[in-house]
């Protein structure tokens, strides 16, 4: 990722806003200044904007020309020499609204700082994620709308607002979805109920369950036919959990950390065989399945790791870099399991860690003391985000960026027959 100024956005003369115009209560924060014939992008202007709004304030965005207009209205705040421009305003004589810009202007100046900004990778869209989006924005192509999907096609926010715009509709379950209609299954995968469902009300059904989610139904299928009592490691409510725990009700146990293997009730000690969600920490699995080993000697695994590549993949990226940076951001929706273990590894190697949607969740004071941040992202989380972080940081003090790469992916997965080439 280059540190170039030159892909930044050009603010055009139309925006720029008479802010002798402002009304009391009104706060300003400039998404661009014009300094005489010199237009400057405040990149930092999403995260002081949220910040504000989080605290109540009415907050509006301008492109604003600097010094005094005939209103009188100053620009609060001049940054330092890396970073351009950047401020808050506020109309002349709102001592309130004025006194916000200061103690804004106090934080700016203690996030302000150089930094160096170390990227994890991989990070952000597995091959799923990719295969997921794609086969409900062909089937939109293809179908035309309305779209319906059961939950969420993947768990990220932006994601989701994204492919609604297009006109995918999201359901929770099939009793929403009108007869006949076509209906999408998302990369976390259903029971086979489900698809009992679907096929009794007449729906058109595309699969967009991820391979490697499958691969898991299989095995749990294929180690109840040959009668072994399943323990499946993962956590409850999630929904690939519950399609894999549908394959076979009440013959697949659930667990979820070590401390519940002991009290696992099993017809026979010695047919067990475990599985476990793909987007787990590994290294918290392992703890688990050892727990299992000691208790049940002759128990059975799958032939291959069940924690998906990627999950794997952007773990040790992160893991990596955890224990040299002050400060730990995962992009990733408080749903996405993978994105959440990222977090808790960080944590884990005692480095503060923060998860968020996209740049308008960070604090400024969590920058405070964070000369080195480590940035990543979930498998679920565009990667787009990610350089609108490293952007916004960018607003806030010249950024060194690097990365610690561990490995190269070049999986990518068949899309369903449904969606598939013509």
């Amino acid at each position: 990722m280059s540190d170039r100024r030159s892909n930044r956005p050009r603010p055009t003369p139309n925006a720029t806003a008479l802010l002798d115009s402002l009304v009391p209560g009104d706060i300003v924060v400039p998404d661009a200044i014009i300094s005489g014939r010199r237009a400057t992008s405040c990149e930092a202007a999403p995260v002081i904007a949220a910040t504000l709004r989080r605290r109540g304030h009415a907050i509006r965005g301008a492109t604003v020309k600097v010094g005094r207009h005939p209103g009188g209205v100053p620009v609060v705040l001049r940054a330092n020499r890396w970073t351009g421009w950047t401020g808050v305003a506020a109309a002349p004589g709102d001592q309130a609204a004025l006194g916000v810009c200061d103690r804004m202007a106090i934080e700016l100046a203690r996030a302000r700082r150089e930094r160096l900004v170390c990227l994890a990778a991989p990070r952000s869209f597995c091959a799923g994620v990719e295969r997921a989006i794609e086969v409900v924005e062909r089937a939109l192509e293809r179908r035309g709308t309305p779209l319906y999907v059961r939950k969420q096609i993947v768990h990220n926010a932006t994601v989701i607002a994204d492919l609604e715009q297009l006109g995918a509709v999201f359901v929770d379950e099939l009793d929403e979805v009108p007869d006949g209609a076509t209906v999408v299954f998302s990369a976390h995968g259903v029971a086979p109920a489900v698809w009992s469902e679907a096929a009794a009300r007449g729906l058109d059904v595309i699969d967009a369950t991820c391979p490697l989610v499958a691969k898991v139904h299989a095995e749990a299928r294929r180690f109840v036919r040959r009668g072994d009592t399943v323990v499946l490691i993962g956590h409850g409510g999630h929904e690939e959990v519950d399609g894999t725990l549908g394959e076979a009700p009440g013959e697949i146990l659930l667990v979820e950390n070590v401390a519940e293997v002991g009290t696992l009730d099993v017809p026979d000690p010695t047919r067990v065989s475990y599985l476990t969600q793909t987007t787990l920490a590994a290294d918290e699995t392992a703890e688990v399945v050892d727990a299992l080993r000691q208790r049940f000697p002759a128990l059975a695994g799958p032939p291959s790791d069940d924690i998906c590549y990627a999950s794997t993949n952007r773990q040790d990226a992160l893991r990596g870099l955890a224990r040299d940076v002050d400060l730990v951001l995962v992009v990733g929706s408080p749903n996405s399991s993978n994105s959440l273990r990222l977090v808790e590894l960080a944590e884990a190697a005692g480095t503060p860690a923060h998860l968020i949607d996209d740049a308008t969740d960070i604090e400024l004071g969590w920058l405070a003391d964070a000369g080195r941040v480590g940035l990543t992202a979930g498998a679920s989380a565009p990667p787009h985000l990610v350089d609108g972080v490293v952007d916004a940081l960018r607003g806030l003090g010249h950024v060194t960026v690097t990365e610690h790469r561990v490995a190269t992916e070049t999986i990518r997965f068949s899309l369903p027959k449904a969606v598939g080439k013509s």
